[in-house]
């Protein structure tokens, strides 16, 4: 290797380093905006605003993280230039890699932790190569990895994620029992000094003790904040308490700036924290060339330079805050990896995300055995006092609407504030903790102080959380792994080896985009089954009929591609509709809750509907069900390699198939329209297809006979049979409960007028 091909690496480390600050952003975001966005403390545009200017604020602070990755992990002075780009290189590679895969599934990851144990697994990748060329004992690894100080990262990060849950849940509890859920009340006569409280950790974290990292502040300047910290301290106490009661008297609403300087303060210690994580390589990099192109030797000299305190230039970190702004804008996967913290948070029962697992059922029932202990020791009285306070129903007035937030502003701004405090103590002392873990983590114990995992959510709450946890530790995993093997591939290949992992590279996350694509197209089509009308009775109800329609047609297309890939015996295609049978059940169960919510509202509004019409929600489960059954028990046949079906069966059932698929078709199109439908030529069609059924099993009775048709194709024929006349049936059923519904609703304004 020589120092042209050294400059080129270099040029492709800070290359790699921009687009490794739009995945790590895109990951990363959710951190600071969820408590915002969650609690819709402001229009999207001016949360958006305010991040981004914490954001400008929070990288002028990251100067003294960038040592980390320098010298944190690996012992700088063992290694020359070209080991050290071998490192580099693997390690900026494996995160856009990483950090774009977690993106696209939205699973927020730590980039800390990736960037630790990529640096931890190339360093150890790269001595062990060298140990073995010296032909020395593998023992001596141990002078080339920085144990101790990875150790110290290592355990920061996996305590900060008890030490946030703990607080986040301890904190919440506390000013839930003060404030109550209906805290509007007493916010006005006390909520001045809790805020003043909030907003002087949140300054003292932040602009006090961060202020140690700054680039532009002096030795002098952080000697004054040091002795004066108290007074320091005081007067920002003071002027809050003032500035919000101020507010309060204004008749404002004293947690939304809250809300809205936490996030600013949080953004402002995510850029400080994590920023090494996606330019601290590159500048390392940046910093080796210079070191070693000014010796004689650059190609063998050690690198113990690095290990020297650096001061990072501000002009690199702004330009680093900038692509970090713009992605924050513009990331598609950022909202992804939001709605997953969002759905975990969420105040009320909702479209669960995650389905329940053996663990948290096991959790689950933990809990409530500890908490049927709970009540034998804590009295009677206190209980009851403790449990009127943090009732949730009493402070639904902030929570209703069709634009709901997720959780209510008191919650926003305990979870930014904690989150904070926790952050930038640590970014004060130089250790790069998990902003991803302490966030998620303070909003979960947030979640569950609040008990926003009820009894109708928490296995399945607790499922997300345990997913989510599960990916960091596949993060770490993944990490050292990865980064290890594109670091052998590198030191062994050199400029073809990073050739080969750059197109690597570009293919999986060119593959991840439109897996993504293909993500983000399947979320627009489930949240059309949102029920945008919460005022108009009848606009409920037709919406309830206007989603049937999409889940018909959904049912008439699975069912007729299933069954076209059973004649032809086409396992792949059986396996593509067996998949979608998750996302037809789904969208089932999002149908029958808003029948349930139309209910709700005709009855509030004091209107009749048709008795029947609670009867869509066992139409639908049928209907689901029949689909299920053929689909499954065609994917199972053709998967177990039996025969086919015979050519003369094949011929019947595509006549029950084309007859099924005009009466999906009629009703789907009915429902769609918002018109009464012909129920009698669907009747007459309903009857043809029982005629045309009596006729096959004549038929099939003699196959059976003569033992032309086997057991198992006789099983599954009747099954097809059976399931097609039964969806004619439960398709019919919604019809007349559909002219039924509006009918009555029409009838009872008739009279009331």
């Amino acid at each position: 290797m020589n120092t042209e091909l050294l400059l080129i690496g270099v040029g492709i480390l800070v290359l790699i380093a921009i687009f490794d600050i739009m995945v790590g952003v895109s990951n990363d975001a959710v951190n600071f905006l969820n408590s915002s966005i969650g609690s819709r403390v402001a229009p999207r545009a001016t949360i958006m605003f305010i991040a981004s200017l914490g954001i400008m604020a929070g990288v002028t602070f990251s100067s003294g993280m960038m040592e980390v990755a320098r010298k944190g992990i690996f012992h700088p002075e063992f290694f020359t230039m070209p080991e050290l780009l071998t490192i580099f290189l693997a390690v900026m590679i494996t995160d856009i890699i990483l950090l774009d895969l977690f993106n696209t599934y939205g699973l927020p990851t730590s980039t800390t932790v990736s960037v630790v144990f990529e640096l931890l697994g190339a360093a150890v990748a790269v001595s062990v190569l060298k140990i073995m060329q010296s032909g020395d004992s593998l023992t001596t690894i141990a002078r080339y990895i920085n144990s101790s100080s990875a150790i110290t990262i290592i355990m920061g990060i996996l305590l900060s994620v008890a030490i946030s849950f703990i607080c986040g849940a301890l904190v919440q509890f506390l000013t839930r029992l003060l404030f109550t859920f209906d805290y509007q009340k007493r916010i006005r006569r006390y909520g001045a000094l809790w805020g003043g409280m909030a907003l002087t950790s949140i300054t003292y974290f932040i602009l006090v003790k961060g202020a140690k990292g700054a680039s532009f502040i002096t030795r002098e300047n952080i000697a004054w904040i040091n002795a004066n910290t108290a007074l320091l301290l005081l007067l920002i106490f003071a002027a809050s308490v003032v500035l919000l009661q101020i507010l309060q008297q204004l008749k404002f609403n004293i947690l939304k700036p809250i809300v809205l300087i936490g996030t600013f303060a949080l953004a402002m210690a995510f850029a400080a924290n994590d920023l090494v994580n996606f330019i601290g390589v590159p500048l390392a990099g940046i910093e080796a060339f210079k070191t070693a192109m000014a010796t004689s030797d650059p190609l063998t000299v050690t690198m113990g330079a690095l290990g020297q305190k650096v001061q990072t230039e501000t002009l690199y970190l702004l330009f680093a805050g900038v692509i970090m702004v713009v992605t924050l804008w513009l990331s598609k996967k950022a909202k992804t990896v939001t709605e997953t913290e969002l759905s975990l948070s969420q105040q009320d029962e909702g479209n669960e995300r995650f389905e329940s697992i053996f663990l948290s059922r096991a959790i689950v029932r933990l809990v409530l055995h500890l908490f049927e202990t709970a009540k034998l020791i804590i009295p009677q009285g206190l209980r009851m006092v403790v449990s009127r306070r943090l009732n949730p129903a009493a402070g639904q007035g902030e929570m209703t609407g069709e634009k709901k937030p997720s959780f209510d502003l008191l919650r926003a701004s305990v979870n930014l504030m904690v989150a904070s405090a926790v952050v930038s103590y640590a970014t004060s002392y130089k250790l790069p903790l998990s902003t991803t873990y302490v966030t998620f983590m303070v909003a979960m114990g947030s979640s569950f102080a609040d008990q926003a995992w009820g009894r109708e959510s928490a296995v399945y709450r607790i499922t997300g959380v345990l997913t989510v946890i599960g990916g960091w530790f596949l993060t770490a995993v993944i990490a050292f792994t990865s980064a290890g093997l594109f670091a052998a591939i590198i030191f062994y290949g050199q400029a073809f080896g990073v050739l080969f992992l750059l197109l690597l590279a570009g293919a999986m996350i060119w593959n991840a985009h439109r897996k993504h694509q293909s993500m983000e197209k399947e979320a627009q089509q489930e949240k059309i089954f949102n029920l945008k009308s919460v005022e108009n009775p009848r606009e409920s109800v037709e919406t309830t009929f206007e989603h049937m329609s999409l889940l018909l047609k959904e049912t008439r297309e699975s069912l007729d591609s299933a069954l076209g890939a059973l004649f032809r015996l086409d396992y792949d295609r059986l396996g593509v509709e067996r998949k979608k049978l998750n996302k037809a059940q789904q969208w089932s169960n999002i149908i029958i809750a808003n029948v349930f919510k139309a209910m709700r509202l005709l009855d509030q509004k004091g209107l009749a509907v048709s008795h029947k019409y609670a009867q869509t929600i066992r139409r639908l489960q049928k209907v689901t069900d029949g689909h299920r059954d053929i689909v499954l028990r065609a994917y199972t046949h053709v998967g177990n390699h039996h025969k086919g079906l015979l050519p003369v069966q094949i011929a019947e059932l595509e006549e029950v198939r084309q007859l099924l698929r005009e009466i999906l078709l009629e009703v789907e199109e009915t429902f769609s329209r918002k018109q009464t439908a012909n129920l009698q030529r669907l009747r007459e069609k309903d009857a043809q297809l029982r005629a045309l059924a009596a006729e096959m099993n004549d038929r099939q009775v003699a196959r059976i006979a003569d033992n032309t048709s086997k057991t198992r194709l006789s099983i599954l024929y009747y099954a097809i049979v059976g399931n097609a006349m039964m969806l004619s049936k439960q398709n019919l059923e919604l019809l007349e409960i559909f002219d039924l519904a509006f009918s009555n609703i029409e009838e009872t304004k008739k009279h009331d007028s």
